[in-house]
């Protein structure tokens, strides 16, 4: 064990942020801290690093362990050019270096005892320098560089002149060459494209130290961590896996919970229901029957209801009309901006029921293909054609469909003017805008709250054909999910423009990459665009015909669809002769407490009393009505349960 995190907590006045929070780290393990925002996933790592203290608890480290920490707002002031930032940080081993090089120097002029104490610590400074790969460390240097992002132009910039994001991958450059026994990242992929973080990857989950990781970026997760602690309304949950096991386990476990307290209020309910059954056949054995489940009731242990996830957005997409076979065709497209060409002569159609995503690298022209669809920028030349029934629902990362003067209530109540009040704001609310929360100006909104705007009117809207810019920006890892799910289960089409490959594999049944100014198509999800890519040119990308990868979902749903309505059919007419089953069951038993009845009244009859045979008969027929109402009320219990 490398780390050890034993019952942090933490609070800021009354507010608690971590309670007991206990986890280990061991040696060259790799894992992740997940959590919604706000959930005190940093002020967890402060307290690791030493730069906040906890009020409880403590954090053991092995001794002589080094650690790095990479902050999401990381001091990127460096003085210096970009290759000698690096240098810096190699400082040790270029210090070795010019040792062994000194020490070459001197042995030429030595003899003797101190020659040969000179050549022990020539010796022992070679050896060093070889285990810290010395020789090869320009080269790493180089390598690390290229791989965040860096061109051979970029080396002998002064860092002044950097952006923040470049400054701060210069920051992760620097710790990775440090090579510290544990690395703590925090949001490393933030201002890395899709190249660098895929190089980034391959250098982490061969790291031979141990990691922690707090990203957003679930598809980077997925391929360095093999464990997962959980931060949850302040305490900490641990996953032995990576992010899909994780998530899946979460799942999992909650709608046990869920299972296991809604069958336990159904069963309570219906204990209840038989009690009061029972009392009111108001004969001693029924009575006594309703006591004694009374008794048994008492005893049970109430389960309690699983919290709810207060940040879970409530996402419903469901188009109103379905469209016709074909889409959108676009063909011969292009668009330039000045000497600047996008693209050129693209072709490309999708038809319904797919889910496209539209991948590529920074500025190659993505958004510009959905604005031109929405009509938003001419085209230069080309034809974009939809098809019947084509309805369109469109998402802008910008937020430029929101007026940024109404307030979130009068956005949609602009939007859709026969809406009552009550409706807006349970729509809202199903999108965490609750009380005075509704009155906010959309200007004032943080750029999660504006796309929560926008997806609340995209679900509202009767579009079978939606198209979405960088629709998870902005999201926690919650919501993200809310969204996929809602996409998945979205029948109508999907075109959608993402960097977020965890999403792109949850949700795309193709995809469409802009590159060098053409479209290449792979016909699957994230996964099968990275095994393909690597090896694909233009004459070998795999492409599938379109048309019959719609008609088999088409064909899928009607087929599901039908089954369903036959299912729901043989359902409802077993619960038909249930209930039926169950009426004729309480005739049956009135009918035998009034034969019960009047025979207690018989023997009640003084001229009765003396008739040993009329009593020996009225017994027996009493005795056999006792046994079948025995039986008859545990056929009615047992049938109540099932109704």
């Amino acid at each position: 064990m490398i780390l050890d995190c034993q019952n942090i907590t933490k609070a800021y006045g009354i507010n608690t942020i971590l309670s007991n929070i206990s986890f280990h780290l061991e040696e060259k393990e790799k894992m992740a801290i997940v959590g919604v925002n706000g959930a005190g996933k940093t002020t967890l790592l402060n307290i690791i690093m030493g730069k906040e203290s906890s009020d409880e608890g403590q954090v053991v480290i092995a001794k002589d362990k080094t650690i790095g920490y990479l902050s999401q707002h990381q001091d990127t002031e460096f003085h210096s050019t970009v290759y000698q930032v690096m240098l810096d940080a190699v400082k040790p081993i270029i210090t070795l270096k010019d040792n062994i090089r000194q020490l070459e120097l001197d042995m030429k002029h030595l003899t003797g005892e101190e020659l040969d104490s000179t050549l022990e610590l020539y010796n022992r400074y070679t050896h060093e320098f070889e285990y810290k790969n010395g020789y090869a460390i320009e080269s790493e240097i180089i390598g690390v560089l290229k791989g965040l992002g860096f061109e051979k132009n970029d080396y002998d910039r002064h860092t002044d002149t950097l952006s923040g994001g470049q400054r701060t991958r210069l920051s992760l450059g620097k710790l990775l060459l440090t090579k510290p026994d544990i690395i703590i990242l925090d949001e490393p992929t933030n201002h890395l494209d899709m190249n660098s973080i895929t190089w980034l990857e391959g250098y982490l989950s061969s790291y031979k130290g141990s990691i922690i990781i707090v990203s957003h970026d679930r598809y980077f997760l997925d391929k360095i961590v093999t464990k997962v602690v959980e931060i949850h309304q302040t305490q900490s949950h641990i996953y032995n896996g990576n992010y899909s096991y994780y998530s899946g386990k979460r799942a999992e476990i909650r709608a046990n919970l869920m299972k296991a307290y809604l069958n336990q209020q159904q069963e309570i309910k219906h204990q209840e229901a038989v009690i009061e059954k029972l009392k009111q056949f108001n004969r001693e054995k029924s009575i006594k029957r309703a006591e004694s489940r009374e008794k048994q009731l008492a005893k049970v242990e109430r389960l309690d209801k699983p919290t709810e996830i207060n940040t879970e957005m409530k996402l419903i997409l469901e188009p109103e009309t379905i469209s016709g076979e074909d889409v959108l065709t676009v063909s011969s497209l292009s668009k330039s901006f000045g000497n600047n060409t996008l693209f050129s002569e693209l072709d490309f159609s999708i038809k319904r029921g797919e889910h496209v995503a539209l991948i590529g690298g920074n500025g190659s022209g993505k958004t510009t293909i959905l604005k031109i669809i929405n009509k938003l920028i001419p085209k230069n030349s080309g034809t974009v054609s939809l098809g019947s029934r084509v309805q369109i629902g469109y998402y802008d990362q910008e937020h430029q469909v929101l007026n940024m003067s109404n307030t979130i209530f009068q956005e949609i109540s602009d939007a859709y003017p026969d809406m009552s009040n009550t409706r807006i704001r349970n729509v809202l609310a199903a999108f965490l805008f609750t009380g005075d929360d509704v009155f906010k100006q959309i200007s004032t909104l943080s750029g999660g709250e504006k796309g929560r705007v926008s997806l609340a009117k995209l679900m509202l809207s009767t579009a079978n054909f939606l198209i979405l810019d960088e629709p998870t920006n902005h999201l926690d890892i919650v919501s993200k999910e809310v969204l996929e799910n809602a996409i998945r289960n979205y029948t109508g089409t999907v075109l959608y423009v993402s960097h977020d490959r965890y999403f792109i594999n949850q949700t795309a049944t193709r995809i469409l990459e802009l590159k060098d100014k053409a479209l290449y198509n792979y016909i699957g999800n994230y996964d099968y665009y990275e095994t393909h890519r690597i090896s694909s040119t233009n004459d070998d990308v795999t492409f599938t015909k379109v048309s019959d990868t719609s008609m088999g979902i088409q064909e899928k749903q009607e087929s599901q669809a039908k089954l369903t309505w036959q299912e729901n059919k043989a359902k409802a007419a077993r619960q038909r002769k249930k209930e039926n089953d169950l009426r004729r069951l309480e005739a049956e038993i009135e009918k035998l407490e009034n034969q019960i009845t009047a025979i207690d009244e018989e023997f009640a009859i003084p001229e009765n009393a003396t008739n040993v045979s009329l009593l020996t008969s009225l017994t027996n027929d009493r005795n056999e009505a006792e046994k079948k109402l025995n039986e008859l009320y545990e056929s009615w219990e047992e049938l109540s349960l099932e109704v």
